[in-house]
């Protein structure tokens, strides 16, 4: 089959499994400039199935950076009321989003951290009130991605056809190299469901950690969590699939009762910027020490997000044994290496992963022990002698990791 048969396999893919797009939908598509070619084909695709509006937001990183690079701090800071309510509006609509994920993973490498940290941040304040379409399950919403010629060299640095090397990657965790994409995702999310409803059923009240590499970690459930796998449900109960891959089975600690220390086993890319080799030591739920060889100073900037930043607020279980984790290969984006290994998030905690947490308060969810940040940064912990038990509420210990993998 030719790379571009491929490509509408995956584009139909995203359209009819992860967003679910139906008759009279309004869908949004953040996709890169340099890969417009994909962008045509999400908008054909989302009209073939009935979509009545597709919305296409067009980026490019490098006009981005020049951006960042040459705008007073002042300016980066100071964001138009019209970008917000553009965005309100679709929103509020009940958009379908469909995001990609393609970012060169140094492209602000040597800018200003100070200069980006502010900037990032007001950004996050700004849009935050927006966030609860997502992070609430109110609108679909999926995260994909496509090769970007940047990416793919930093992914493959040696090949001579780094993006054709990126798109077989793709196609092979996405499952679009198989004969029926779609029923390979049904029965993919089948599979982890069943985990989920296991971990449910424990009723789980303390998560323990460890791996030869120094990882020693004790993290807290709060009462009616929930574990969720692969498929979520929007607010008309329309079933959607929020990460393209995903290979996770995840919920939320409770944001005081994370105790011990944790070593990242891959690198993290926060906003084009790489961090590497890092640490972090937990004391009543929040990050009171850490390091790292590589981007400690992008790793404090992360904290300064706000005070709840250095708190957990996603728990994820992916086997070593994973597609993605046997494939070898980094992809230096988390989308993809998040689901290579079990990983962690810091800064806000998904409402939908405690028992009516979508119709709680602000104060409500605090009070149920779920973290409220501007972040949400995942970081992967997974080792192929990673050991997790679990411990119910008498007491019982059941293994649920081993080596790695499921128990």
């Amino acid at each position: 089959m030719s790379l571009n048969d491929n490509m509408k396999k995956y584009a139909d893919l995203i359209v009819k499994v992860g967003s679910n797009v139906m008759e009279g939908d309004i869908v949004t598509i953040k996709c890169p400039v340099e890969r417009d070619d994909f962008g045509r084909m999400l908008t054909e695709s989302a009209y073939k199935s009935g979509a009545k509006q597709v919305n296409i937001d067009w980026n490019d990183g490098v006009i981005t950076r020049m951006h960042y690079e040459n705008q007073d701090v002042e300016v980066l800071e100071d964001i138009p009321q019209y970008s917000y309510d553009k965005l309100e509006w679709f929103a509020k609509a009940g958009e379908k989003k469909i995001g990609i994920s393609a970012q060169d993973p140094e492209l602000f490498k040597g800018l200003d951290t100070q200069k980006l940290q502010r900037a990032f941040k007001a950004s996050g304040e700004k849009y935050q009130p927006l966030r609860k379409y997502t992070m609430n399950d109110i609108n679909s919403w999926t995260v994909v991605s496509v090769p970007t010629e940047a990416w793919a060299k930093k992914v493959f640095p040696d090949s001579e056809n780094p993006v054709d090397d990126l798109w077989e990657a793709i196609f092979k965790t996405t499952r679009v190299d198989l004969e029926d994409p779609v029923k390979a995702w049904e029965e993919h999310i089948e599979k982890l469901s069943i985990k989920a409803n296991w971990l449910n059923d424990l009723d789980l009240k303390t998560l323990k950690y460890k791996a030869s590499n120094g990882t020693d970690l004790e993290i807290e459930l709060p009462e009616g969590h929930i574990w969720t796998a692969s498929s979520s449900v929007n607010s008309k109960g329309e079933e959607f699939v929020p990460n393209m891959p995903t290979e996770e089975v995840f919920t939320l600690p409770h944001k005081d009762g994370v105790n011990g220390i944790v070593y990242a086993s891959k690198p993290l890319i926060y906003k084009g910027n790489l961090i590497d080799e890092f640490w972090l030591r937990f004391k009543d739920g929040a990050v009171v020490d850490f390091d790292a060889k590589v981007g400690k100073e992008t790793l404090q900037s992360i904290f300064d997000k706000d005070e709840r930043a250095r708190k957990l607020g996603e728990v994820a279980l992916v086997p070593y044994d994973s597609p993605i984790s046997n494939s070898n290969i980094l992809f230096y984006n988390t989308l993809f290496d998040e689901n290579a290994s079990c990983h962690l998030a810091l800064g806000k905690a998904y409402p939908t992963t405690i028992k009516n947490g979508e119709n709680m308060s602000d104060e409500e969810l605090a009070a149920h022990g779920v973290n409220d940040s501007l972040a949400h940064e995942d970081f992967m912990v997974g080792t192929p002698d990673l050991d997790i038990i679990g411990i119910k509420k008498d007491g019982t210990e059941i293994q649920i990791f081993k080596n790695g993998n499921w128990a």
